[in-house]
């Protein structure tokens, strides 16, 4: 990185831009905890994130700082702060670009489950869809060429995932403790980790192939020597992934599938589905998406008692044979109104969850968001089990400068 940001003295002078977003929130759960020492009731917390951005004059030489942090009134584990990107990019003239640093990269195409993004860490505290991401230290050389974009990363810096404390909604009956990390086998924490990406368009194909060997970023647990708490367990794992999606006038057609070793038996996990846009509604401006997935998961999952000598397994799954349905509208106006719904059913034991999502920009430099997650019908043996008490409404207001 030092290197890297040596070569800038020969750059031109160029400009430095600064940005940023304050926002408050509050959470209210409408029923009381489930488990003891869960709050109830409201959740009120801030957020501030700065947005800092040079570029040379040339074009050649990038840098960008993104730090985050949160503030929480209920959950200790919630209040933290993250470098969400840090990094220093050089664009050729030519076709490549090589980028330094802490960032963040998605990979997917699908809307109910992200199962090819694994580069970056989740940030489990934020949300329980799984969206927020911590920043991944890296290494990242693109080739854009004619044939296609080949992306090659190497990621040192492996980071744990956040999870609600012990206070905190939105968790398992027992808490977490991301303290006591087990690393099994040859994952460790200092462990490099490397991933290559292919991606080009063919027609009206977007296609995406991936291939991932590192430290998984998705945990399995075993039981603390306490009986207390539970310990994350990361394995190291060797994945493979295709994203595509196919647009055909007002249809997407989208999916999503991986083939995975390394946690218990090697298996694969699909997620396809579409979307159909109807478009001027009402003869009003607004556009109204239909989307409807089915996800499929054949890993074997569980919890592994040994703490020492763990046999080794896949994390647990909510996800191993559901049906998603959901509707996108976009009201099209200048304050960029929208609103998502969605609906995921368990073909299997029919539990189901429900979210809704609406935002608004309030004049130019406010925006307020609502989100409602709620849970029905959640059978005992079902990994929602243990969040069947935690229905939700979120409350946001951001200001940006």
């Amino acid at each position: 990185m030092s290197a890297a940001l040596a070569t800038l003295g020969g750059a031109s002078a160029g400009e430095w831009e600064f940005g940023g977003e304050v926002a408050g929130e509050v959470r209210y759960f409408p029923q009381s905890a489930q488990f003891p020492d869960q709050f109830d009731d409201w959740q009120p917390s801030g957020t501030l994130q700065a947005d800092l951005r040079w570029k040379s004059d040339d074009g050649k030489h990038q840098i960008v700082v993104v730090p985050f942090g949160r503030l929480d009134a209920q959950d200790d584990n919630r209040t933290h702060a993250d470098l969400r990107e840090g990094y220093y990019r050089y664009v050729s003239n030519s076709d490549w670009t090589l980028l330094i640093g802490a960032a963040k990269v998605f990979w997917g195409t699908v809307e109910s489950r992200h199962l090819v993004d694994v580069i970056n860490q989740t940030d489990g505290v934020e949300d329980i869809d799984e969206e927020d991401k911590l920043g991944q230290p890296m290494v990242k050389l693109s080739l854009l060429k004619g044939w296609g974009q080949l992306d090659l990363f190497v990621l040192p810096g492996f980071r744990t995932r956040t999870f609600p404390g012990p206070e905190g909604r939105l968790r398992f009956a027992l808490p977490i403790d991301t303290d006591n990390p087990i690393f099994e086998r040859n994952a460790r924490r200092g462990a490099v980790d490397y991933a290559a990406r292919y991606s080009n368009f063919f027609g009206n194909w977007d296609v995406g192939v991936s291939a991932f060997h590192g430290t998984s970023r998705e945990p399995r647990f075993t039981i603390a020597p306490t009986g207390a708490a539970l310990l994350p367990v990361y394995d190291r794992i060797t994945q493979g992934s295709l994203d595509v999606q196919y647009t055909a006038g007002a249809w997407l057609w989208k999916g999503e599938a991986i083939v995975r070793g390394g946690q218990g038996k090697t298996f694969f996990a699909g997620v396809a589905g579409f979307e159909y846009t109807v478009y001027q509604i009402f003869d009003k401006p607004w556009d109204l998406g239909l989307l409807a997935e089915y996800l499929y998961d054949g890993r074997d999952d569980g919890f592994v008692l040994e703490t020492f000598g763990l046999t080794s397994a896949a994390p647990f799954t909510a996800f191993q044979n559901d049906v998603f349905t959901g509707a996108r509208l976009a009201f099209n106006d200048t304050q960029d109104t929208s609103m998502l719904a969605g609906v995921s059913v368990d073909v299997d034991d029919s539990s189901l969850s429900m979210f809704v999502e609406a935002e608004r920009r309030l004049g130019q430099n406010w925006r307020a968001e609502l989100e409602s997650r709620l849970f029905f019908n959640v059978d005992p043996a079902n990994l929602a089990a243990s969040v069947r008490n935690d229905d939700f409404l979120t409350f946001r207001l951001t200001r940006y400068f």
